[in-house]
């Protein structure tokens, strides 16, 4: 304990009762900073630089390419550039992110993200120039000469394979260009369309206008008719809003399929599965065991509905409270309860945690213009930034230590070039998952029944979004990929297939005429042209988490002697590969399902609980 009666590290902590705002004024001191200006000044230089370098050594596809000492030089001189380069942009990225991120009406950040897109372009069309140069050496005899190449040899190895699915020269360029005012445009209006949608609502007799992440927030309201009121008005909203959210899908996934297709991909999940460094025997046995899990979530599901009186849940009901909370968690409260569980792990781990809120990386208040959800992006080094919309549950503790997951990933991370830790979504959620559970288990011990039972709801509210509602999110985006083939579609067919995925998964677990045929507009992974099915890795890293988690618990010291290195190697390996460092087969169902059993105890833990209660 400190003098002031607090444990040690809650110093570090905003005590003073108001959400936090993150700090970006330690890398610039706006962006209309003569700071920021030389630094995108700098970064537009050194792609001019390198673009005319490889202009120079013809960098780009070939039949052949002699492996020399002159070849070498100029291979360690692009990887180097590259790597320098990507650092660069993703700071200054990361910058301009945080303005857009809380304030889509803020016209400057806008505009700056605009002219940070035209490089973001450049960029990634020497990145192609280099991926066919790649495609055209001799990987093996490289190695044998370059230590730069051995220590990049996974990336190597992928871009070999990624040569062969490019298109001739010119048109991967114009591809590049055409992302501009294609995908990343269309991706962008949802961005701000939807985070400046404002709501008619009517509370308690009283008629309000609220932000959409308002509205939606209200779906945690314990009183039942607010929750109701707020799911209607959301609806009615997304339908107005549909006719350039449908624009938006029919788009991106257009241009996906087009260039999945032009480059010799099957599918665009062929694509996706790929760039996961995972393969479809990994993401067949893990689907398979989660369909086989969906009775259990609607046990739960059939579960919490009697714990609310009701004969079934609706839509509505899926985030309600159980019961009142004696323990309301405070921003504060939350963040000293996470310093404390991560430091039962490591004080590395908990040290993280305390700079994170020390030195204000997180953005909580809710706001007009914010996004919705909660992210955690990497800024600089060691560095990141947390977006979260807290709310005083043990939801939003649990949030906050998955995101700082993130961070310590990051942290582990931050040794390792760009290359090296271009990490897969699948293998993204590896530390944020841990951190979770982590917490999860740490309040569960330290309750009593009643909290017991709100806090394992609340996991499991979580984990059936993972599991459930990412499996109906996976098995709309295969139906819309595989029909966009053929044509457009208009917006009612697009609630259709929700609705018939919802079907699929909830089951007899929610009231088949209150689903949510618009969670196709609500979620903004469906409109990123460079991540298709940005779903599956989610559910991939829930349960890879949770074996983790489980090898943890078997040898703790063990566990900790190599889990921050393979943090640090989760851009440098395949997802398989990884996985056997611990004693994991994840291409046999059998993983999945242990994974699963371990919700399954929870499950029934809960059923107990309710049936006492």
């Amino acid at each position: 304990m400190n003098n002031d009666g607090t444990r040690s590290g809650i110093s570090a902590v905003n005590l003073t009762g108001k959400l936090p705002h993150w700090d970006m004024s330690s890398v610039f001191p706006g962006l209309d900073s003569p700071e920021f200006s030389a630094a995108m000044a700098a970064l537009i230089s050194a792609i001019e630089t390198l673009q005319a370098y490889f202009d120079e050594q013809a960098i780009g596809r070939q039949s052949s390419i002699t492996i020399d000492a002159s070849s070498v030089q100029v291979f360690e001189t692009c990887l180097d550039s590259l790597n320098e380069i990507s650092e660069q942009f993703g700071t200054i990225n990361a910058y301009i992110s945080s303005f857009v991120t809380t304030d889509s009406r803020n016209a400057l950040a806008q505009a700056s993200l605009s002219e940070l897109d035209k490089e973001r372009v450049k960029l990634s069309k020497l990145g192609t120039r280099f991926t066919a140069w790649l495609g055209s050496l001799d990987i093996d005899e490289l190695m044998e000469r370059s230590q730069k190449a051995r220590d990049h040899a996974y990336a190597l190895r992928k871009a070999q394979i990624q040569a062969q699915h490019q298109m001739p020269p010119g048109e991967e360029d114009l591809a590049a260009e055409l992302t501009l005012t294609g995908s990343s445009a269309w991706g962008k209006l949802h961005g701000n369309f939807t985070s400046q949608l404002a709501v008619p609502i009517e509370l308690n007799g009283e008629a309000r206008v609220l932000p959409m992440s308002e509205i939606r927030n209200l779906a945690y309201h314990a009183d039942r008719n607010v929750r109701q009121q707020a799911y209607q008005a959301e609806l009615e909203a997304w339908a107005r809003a549909e006719v350039p959210l449908a624009a938006a899908m029919n788009s991106i996934k257009g241009e996906v399929n087009t260039l999945s297709r032009r480059r010799g991909w099957d599918t665009a999940l062929d694509e996706t599965l790929f760039h996961s460094n995972m393969d479809r025997q990994i993401l067949d046995a893990m689907m398979e065991a989660a369909k086989e899990s969906f009775p259990d979530f609607r046990r739960y599901l059939q579960a919490k509905a009697r714990m609310l009186g009701l004969p079934r849940l609706a839509w509505y009901d899926l985030f309600a409270p159980v019961r009142e909370s004696q323990n309301t968690w405070s921003f504060s409260e939350g963040a000293n309860f996470i310093i404390e569980q991560f430091e039962t792990f490591s004080p590395k781990m908990r040290d993280l945690a305390v700079r994170a809120f020390r030195e204000s990386w997180i953005d909580a208040e809710p706001r007009v213009g914010k996004r919705d959800g909660a992210f955690c992006m990497r800024l600089r080094a060691d560095e990141s930034r947390i977006l979260a919309n807290y709310k005083e549950t043990f939801n939003g503790v649990s949030t906050l230590a998955h995101e700082l997951g993130h961070a310590y990933h990051n942290l582990n991370l931050a040794k390792r070039t760009p290359l090296q830790r271009a990490t897969p979504m699948t293998l993204a959620e590896t530390a944020s998952i841990f951190c979770e559970t982590v917490i999860k288990k740490a309040a569960l011990e330290k309750a009593n029944p009643d909290e017991a039972l709100i806090i394992l709801e609340a996991s499991l509210q979580g984990a059936c979004q993972i599991v459930v509602d990412i499996s109906s999110r996976f098995l709309f985006e295969q139906a819309v990929f595989e029909q966009r083939r053929q044509r457009e579609l208009a917006a009612s067919e697009f609630c259709q297939l929700m609705l018939e995925a919802q079907t699929q998964t909830y089951g007899d677990g929610l009231a088949p005429d209150e689903r949510h045929p618009y969670m196709w507009a609500v979620k903004p992974h469906y409109y990123n042209g460079v991540r298709s099915f940005y779903n599956f890795p989610y559910m991939f890293g829930q349960l890879f988490g949770l074996g983790l988690y489980a090898v943890y618990k078997e040898n703790p010291d063990e566990f900790r002697k190599n889990y921050d290195q393979l943090l640090s190697s989760t851009g440098m390996e395949s997802a398989r590969d990884l996985a056997r460092r611990f004693g994991m087969d994840i291409a046999s169902m059998e993983f999945w399902r242990n994974s699963l059993n371990v919700l399954k105890a929870d499950i029934d833990r809960f059923e107990n609980l309710v049936a006492v209660t």
